[in-house]
């Protein structure tokens, strides 16, 4: 089985849309992706998901179903302590912060440090990867520890279409380590498409590999810049976002 994970277009946040730089991205993707066999759609109920979507539903002629779980996962933690008022989210920690705590950066270790175990992040966690094992279930791959026992080997191709920090959130529970790996250390601009596939060395038992990470070409082969959304400045005395 395929797993592809797609990040909305640029986004219009104040209204929960696509700037019209989105929406060119969309396009694109949409382009891209429709000669491919994708089996089901899922995606998040924002609308800069729903939004980044829809031209692939009327390519193809399919219908997507709508999961809460898939929503943004910008669920808050302590206080911010260089921004007062303001609580961090998992994908926002400062790199001179959370690297003084090695087990933020490893499987189920992460959920227990104080600042994860005592915020909403764990109940937030548990639901989203519950969600994703549910739904491979009904693709024939059902969760055992870390690997999926396979009772209907197949070659479907299914779609996620969300959000940042979600995908990594998807991405940890798949590959069996802490989502923090994918928030802090990879960008994934908006319409990337990430693929995962199984592979079934033994019969029975599955796991997942990461084929690409955050492809672009649709946006790359069109000419489209890449957004800046996900990223933060490259330099610090950047007029970007810090």
């Amino acid at each position: 089985m395929k797993i592809l994970i797609i990040r909305h277009g640029d986004p219009d946040y104040d209204h929960d849309t696509l700037t019209p730089k989105g929406k060119r991205e969309a396009e694109l993707l949409a382009r891209s992706l429709a000669g491919q066999e994708i089996t089901t759609f899922y995606c998040s109920i924002l609308g800069r998901a729903r939004d980044t979507l829809q031209p692939l539903l009327e390519l193809t002629g399919k219908e997507a179903e709508y999961l809460d779980w898939l929503r943004e996962f910008n669920y808050a933690t302590v206080e911010h302590p260089y921004a007062p008022g303001h609580r961090w989210g998992v994908w926002d920690f400062l790199p001179s912060w959370w690297t003084q705590y090695p087990s933020l950066a490893v499987a189920d270790e992460w959920l227990n440090h104080p600042i994860i175990r005592d915020s909403d992040v764990p109940q937030a966690h548990k639901a989203v990867c519950d969600g994703l094992d549910g739904i491979l279930a009904r693709h024939g791959y059902h969760r055992e520890g870390r690997i999926y026992r396979v009772t209907q080997s197949n070659h479907d191709t299914i779609a996620f279409v969300c959000h940042l920090g979600i995908e990594a959130v998807l991405m940890g529970h798949l590959l069996g380590t802490s989502p923090l790996i994918f928030s802090q250390g990879f960008g994934v601009v908006p319409t990337s498409v990430t693929t995962l596939i199984t592979e079934e060395r033994q019969e029975g038992i599955a796991a997942f590999r990461c084929q690409t990470m955050g492809g672009v070409d649709h946006l790359t082969a069109a000419g489209e810049e890449l957004s800046f959304q996900g990223r933060f400045c490259e330099c610090f005395s950047d007029d970007t976002r810090h």
